[in-house]
């Protein structure tokens, strides 16, 4: 809800538009990429000043799909997410900065497992545009990379001519379309 006194608005993050993406190399030679099925959260945004706007976001882990069910049920296990003990990823927004017409840095903190981090996501401001349902809609585009260690994803396996089995970088990007409150 817009509040009369300020620019300050509200939005549901819509999970039939919105996608949570990431990209990790696998045996050294190429890039695997997946996706978490279902992303839910806040934004709420100060026009006026977007350094006081703010974001929320809940990812489950269980859906995940990299297009291998073996490999989803191994990420799901204990080797990674632990989807049965911490049911879902999270990120909550500690600061916005703009960076220059539309583009933005996020910095947050990112929860995977039971482990938190500080990270900075790059955002790009896609716009706003009413549906034909007579609502508003404001797209966003999100990315980061991460060293997956650092979360405690620790699961790996040397492979006999030098490195391993799956990088620790893991590139991620968000695309989100949120409805107004």
């Amino acid at each position: 809800m817009t509040d009369t006194m300020t620019t300050t608005s509200t939005w549901a993050i819509d999970p039939a538009h919105t996608t949570a993406e990431f990209a990790v190399k696998h045996l050294m030679i190429s890039t695997v990429k997946g996706r978490f099925a279902d992303v839910s959260g806040t934004i709420v945004l100060d026009e006026a000043d977007m350094s006081n706007s703010r974001v929320d976001l809940t990812i489950p882990t269980k859906s995940i799909d990299t297009r291998s069910e073996q490999r989803d049920a191994h990420l799901r296990s204990a080797d990674f997410f632990d989807a049965d003990r911490v049911p879902a990823i999270t990120f909550t927004s500690k600061r916005v900065k703009a960076k220059g017409d539309n583009e933005y840095e996020v910095v947050g903190d990112l929860t995977i497992r039971d482990v938190t981090r500080e990270v900075s996501l790059e955002v790009s401001d896609e716009g706003r545009n009413q549906d034909p349902w007579g609502g508003t809609r404001a797209g966003f585009a999100a990315s980061t990379s991460i060293d997956r260690d650092d979360f405690g994803l620790t699961w790996n396996q040397a492979l006999e001519t030098g490195g391993f089995v799956v990088s620790n970088k893991v590139k991620i990007t968000v695309d989100v379309e949120a409805v107004r409150a």
